[in-house]
């Protein structure tokens, strides 16, 4: 499914229109939409009273329309009129021919709007759409205010349409006024800024409506929301008459006296992905407590300095052996020590010839480097969470954020390297300007260790011969669907990393027979 920027949804919307679909056909799919979203949050709206806020524009239009639908299925609706509409406009005769309940706010005022509030069980949000994001003032400002004071008091739902009004369509920056959605009916297509920080926690449950624009009107978009069907094309296939080698080699160069645990989680991930063959090479003193919870791997032993930590002259035997694998993972849990630090050098610089992932330490020990990307090679994903790509961009953490989709796709390019930005809404960018993104949005993988699972499950893909671009595409599918299956058994507080190994098999299971739950959906669904 494409994302799009607002520009290129004004586009779509024009091409749509040149080719023969009235404004009015679009308009009443929209509003129908969000009328029957609305609808279905709030389970039953036989005599709930619901507001729908309307702006000047096409967003406003949309919810009249809404409020249409919703009043002739039997809420009691009241349709607030916070801009100058045409009087003779049809959608609005078509309210008041049904003696809907109406403001006149931008005549009136907000106090209108305000005295009703308190009886409210929902609100409509139409205020603004995808224009051009400018500070909110004046009466609509007034209005924000006002349900985000109510919503500290009480419990009401809020619906927006396309976007919470006063979040930049295409970074997800909000205006201080702007209030949290429970539901954002996004039309057509997802919203880039829906995705962003802070807009995926003022967007709430994303709803992408279709209204019947065709999604090859946005074929010029190179951002793509991950969803089953696109992991379902990716998953390599299994032959039944495979062996051990048919599913790939992998090498994971993991692991130090502290973080041992990081080396076990990383080789876990590859197998239970279904990967043929793992070896951790990591400090020979390690080898014994690894080896007793991971009875699966083999391994490969390295020099230390000092003890408990792999030394530099492991880069010679690393390469010595590293011939018949398929792909490398480096950095899990590696630590800095200086030694190992001038070992992930020196293996770097003798340009193994084969796929590496590069994880965690791998990459707090590059970014010491401002020129780090022109000493690894290009077949290379790395997996930065937000702190790492600061280091590594030489940016502030809060630029990063301010626009992750930039942020992972121009530094890709950049450096010529597959780039997972991991967080909610996990974005993946490859060197030739595509990006995708992850559907899930999962407080319970904000703890240790389940960084390592989605190296391990990336290099696991990888070894079996996925392109870097696909591999971590869908590693980070499959490791989000998994959280989903642990959130909705135990719930997202107290998760950890190894509650994800189980649930892999289970979701790559889900996938190949095509019965996808409702979490492999993460937080965004389709109408």
């Amino acid at each position: 499914m494409k994302v799009v920027t607002a520009e290129q949804m004004k586009k779509i919307d024009r091409t749509c229109i040149e080719r023969g679909t009235p404004v009015s056909t679009l308009m009443d799919r929209a509003g129908k939409a969000v009328a029957e979203v609305t609808r279905a949050y709030l389970g039953s709206i036989e005599g709930r009273k619901i507001i729908s806020l309307a702006g000047g524009g096409n967003n406003g239009g949309d919810a009249i329309v809404a409020a249409r639908y919703l009043h002739d299925w039997g809420a009691a609706v009241t349709i607030c009129l916070c801009a100058q509409r045409e009087v003779d406009e049809e959608i609005l005769r078509l309210l008041w021919d049904r003696g809907v309940d109406s403001i006149d706010a931008a005549v009136r005022g907000p106090e209108p709007f305000i005295n009703r509030l308190p009886d409210a069980d929902c609100i409509i949000d139409g205020l603004l759409g995808t224009g051009r994001m400018r500070p909110i003032e004046g009466l609509f400002r007034e209005i924000l205010e006002a349900v985000k004071a109510e919503r500290e008091q009480r419990t009401i739902s809020l619906i927006a349409i396309d976007l919470p009004s006063g979040m930049d369509a295409d970074t997800g920056d909000c205006d201080p006024s702007c209030c949290p959605a429970d539901v954002t009916v996004t039309l057509a297509m997802p919203k880039a800024g829906l995705f962003g920080i802070p807009g995926a926690d003022y967007a709430g449950k994303i709803v992408v409506a279709d209204i019947g624009i065709p999604e090859t009107l946005a074929d010029s978009s190179t951002i793509e929301l991950l969803d089953e069907r696109m992991a379902r094309r990716l998953f390599p296939v299994r032959p039944r008459t495979a062996n051990k080698g048919t599913f790939g080699k992998l090498m994971v160069i993991a692991g130090s006296v502290n973080y041992t645990g990081a080396a076990s989680l990383s080789c876990r991930g590859a197998l239970r992905t279904g990967t043929g063959l793992v070896t951790l090479a990591t400090a020979a003193s390690l080898q014994p407590v690894i080896a007793s919870g991971v009875a699966e791997v083999t391994h490969l032993l390295l020099p230390e300095s000092p003890v408990g930590h792999i030394g530099a002259e492991a880069a010679r035997i690393v390469t010595e052996n590293h011939a018949g694998y398929d792909a490398m993972l480096i950095g899990c849990g590696l630590g800095q020590k200086p030694a190992t630090a001038e070992f992930v050098r020196q293996l770097l610089s003798l340009r193994p010839e084969l796929p590496l992932i590069l994880d965690a330490d791998a990459l707090n020990i590059l970014s010491e480097d401002p020129h780090w990307s022109e000493h690894v090679p290009k077949e290379t994903v790395i997996t930065p969470h937000p702190g790492e790509m600061s280091r590594l961009a030489g940016i502030p953490t809060a630029q990063v954020q301010a626009n992750r989709i930039g942020s992972a796709r121009d530094h890709a390019m950049k450096w010529k390297k597959t780039v997972v930005l991991k967080g909610a809404y996990t974005a993946i960018a490859a060197p030739d300007g595509r990006c995708r993104i992850s559907p899930f949005v999962n407080p319970g993988l904000a703890s240790g260790g389940t960084g390592d699972v989605l190296a391990g499950i990336i290099g696991g893909l990888a070894a079996r011969g996925m392109n870097l671009f696909d591999a971590a595409s869908l590693g980070g599918f499959l490791h989000g669907a998994a959280g989903e299956r642990v959130r909705d058994r135990i719930g997202e507080t107290g998760m950890i990393a190894s509650d994800l190994l189980p649930e892999l098999p289970l979701t790559i299971q889900e996938l190949k027979n095509d019965t996808p739950s409702t979490g492999m959906t993460g937080n965004v669904t389709c109408c």
